[in-house]
């Protein structure tokens, strides 16, 4: 009836032959390349802008080319049609630190496209490291860091001096065992942290303390950042900063009014960002045509584009989420907003679409190593030169949607769907750089000889 044969693909998949079941293209494992073929690829830190193929061999940026030719066992991915961006970096988006029970920000922000994420919890402790790290080494889709709760860097015995050793890796064993904690593990990860936030909704700290802070993130190489709403408060941190690098976070809450008039207060606090000493970030959510989420704060029409003049000056480069995509406790912004406001941005005029990118791409992993003095940060992440992490967001521009989203060289999302077997591809960021396991999630499961 039908004349066509149809082939069998017995190189690929697994089958049965003289009895016996052979596993197809899993004995010649896939360890080869994954090869992005004919996306549209927007590099702004290597100032690409052109339809080229990339190959992606183990967690590695290994080829760009014209045309990359697959060869056998090679994974191919059609991206005609296709934007091809470095991995998207949100360095403010609560993942794990605000209670949610019922709900999955970090496989949502995977599906939304981020591929790292840095989390700031008012209640992250020395033990943030070790029970977000057990996390990442249990499996998840993206690579994760933290910034530490001020209030709590300074709750224990250790002196400023100290703690710039712990934070340094070179305090000793018996002062963080007398000082610091009783618990190994936490003495051990308590370093593998990216910096320290004050938390001003939730804690007002004297000023000897603020100072203390500085001292600490200004000589450890930490990212001191702060919640930046009141005005006021922010301009007292400025003042206390005396030269050292501070960071202003979701600069565009103090545009929503909850802290006196809504221009007059994103003005004051624009008036203190100079990109050098003292730099800021915008909420995706906040600037796109709501102004905000409907459940928490929301910028007027008249202070959004204060902030959208911003952008196009330079003043600002670094946009964040600020928030979980599914959460409860929602307030300020959703991972689900970043791809839009990129593009929005572009085509409206207010960046090119190469700067527009880099507000999450590229210019927080340089921000990040001039603050850790650590290259590997402008070396191997926010781009997509050879040698680079393969951090990849692949999006259809024209429905402002993600559609695949790679971290390490592995496919974690497909069309907003998490892919399973991406689950542990993620690695545990800081200001050192990233390790794949932090060695916490198989300390119930295993005994280890030496």
């Amino acid at each position: 009836m039908y004349q066509n044969t149809v082939p069998q693909r017995k190189d690929i998949l697994a089958h049965i032959k003289e009895g016996q079941i052979e596993e197809g293209m899993s004995r010649n494992p896939f360890g080869g390349r994954l090869l992005l073929k004919g996306g549209r690829v927007i590099d702004p830190r290597n100032h690409r802008d052109e339809i080229i193929d990339i190959a992606i061999c183990g967690d590695r940026i290994y080829q760009i080319e014209n045309e990359i030719i697959p060869e056998k066992g090679d994974c191919v991915v059609d991206c005609d049609d296709l934007m091809v961006i470095p991995g998207i970096i949100d360095m403010h988006l609560h993942l794990g630190d605000l209670f949610e029970v019922s709900t999955e920000p970090i496989a949502c922000a995977a599906q939304d496209g981020v591929t790292s994420g840095l989390s700031p919890g008012a209640g992250n402790t020395f033990m943030a490291p070790a029970l977000l790290g057990a996390e990442v080494d249990r499996g998840l889709p993206i690579n994760l860091g933290i910034f530490l709760g001020a209030p709590a860097v300074l709750g224990t015995r250790l002196t400023t001096e100290e703690l710039i050793l712990m934070f340094q890796g070179k305090l000793s064993t018996e002062i963080m065992s007398e000082k610091l904690t009783r618990n190994s593990i936490t003495n051990t990860t308590a370093a593998l942290t990216i910096g320290i936030k004050d938390h001003m909704g939730h804690y007002i700290m004297p000023d000897e303390s603020i100072d203390k802070i500085f001292e600490i993130t200004s000589r450890a190489g930490l990212l001191y950042m702060s919640h930046t709403q009141d005005p006021e408060h922010t301009e007292r941190m400025v003042r206390l900063a005396k030269g050292r690098p501070l960071h202003l976070g979701h600069v565009t809450a103090a545009g929503c009014g909850s802290h006196g008039d809504p221009v007059e207060s994103l003005q004051r606090v624009l008036n203190l960002i100079n990109g050098e000493q003292i730099t800021g970030e915008f909420v995706t959510t906040m600037l796109r045509p709501s102004g905000g989420s409907l459940e928490g704060l929301r910028m007027t029409t008249e202070s959004k584009k204060l902030a959208l003049d911003a952008l196009h000056e330079g003043k600002v480069k670094i946009l964040v989420s600020d928030g979980q995509n599914q959460a409860t406790m929602k307030g300020f912004g959703d991972t689900r907003d970043n791809i839009p406001i990129i593009l929005e941005l572009a085509e409206e005029g207010v960046l090119t679409l190469s700067d527009a990118v880099a507000t999450m791409t590229s210019n927080p992993a340089t921000l990040i190593a001039k603050e850790t003095k650590n290259m590997w940060w402008k070396d191997k992440v926010g781009h997509l030169g050879v040698g680079a992490l393969a951090n990849v967001t692949i999006i259809n521009a024209r429905n402002h949607r993600p559609v695949y989203t790679i971290v390490n060289g592995r496919i974690t999302a497909f069309e907003k769907r998490l892919v399973r077997r991406g689950l542990g591809a993620g690695g545990w960021l800081c200001k050192f750089g990233m390790v794949r396991k932090t060695g916490v999630g198989d300390l119930s499961m295993y005994s280890v000889q030496k």
